[in-house]
């Protein structure tokens, strides 16, 4: 694990990505030596508390999400599989899925304007993108 630690803050630097909090649970495969390295790096460890199954909720929630939504309908053959089918379903999750506490608007969709009753701006041609072999679906308007 410590290894793991190591390899995670360098993966983080190479992208020049900055984290300030690590969340864990209290297992024995996290020594105070993994916790020593993200404190050297200024990143607060933050341990779930003992018997709180619900601590840790959003994380729950976000993986309960991508395992139904993707995972458990792909084979995945290996790591690097693995790592790529992660990485697409994390773009669509955060540039293209509506989120209905957003108002049906992804949460990186910066340069979509937030609905608010008018529908002039609906645009009638619609093309549509498959990702993952046709697993999810992406739409934009036509040009």
């Amino acid at each position: 694990m410590i290894q793991q630690a190591r390899n995670v803050l360098m993966e983080l630097d190479d992208q020049n990505r900055s984290v300030r909090f690590l969340i864990h649970d209290r297992d024995t495969k996290f020594p105070r030596a993994f916790d020593a390295i993200f404190a050297g790096e200024r990143i607060s460890v933050i341990r779930t508390p003992f018997q709180a199954p619900t601590a840790n909720a959003h994380l729950e929630r976000w993986i309960g999400t991508i395992r139904r939504e993707c995972l458990d309908r792909i084979l995945i053959f290996g790591r690097r599989q693995l790592a790529y089918v992660l990485r697409v379903h994390v773009r669509h999750y955060n540039r293209h899925r509506p989120h209905r506490a957003l108002s049906l608007r992804p949460p990186d969709a910066h340069d979509i304007p937030a609905r608010q009753g008018d529908l002039t701006r609906i645009p009638t041609a619609i093309k549509r993108r498959g990702l993952l072999g046709g697993l999810l679906h992406e739409y934009r308007a036509a040009a």
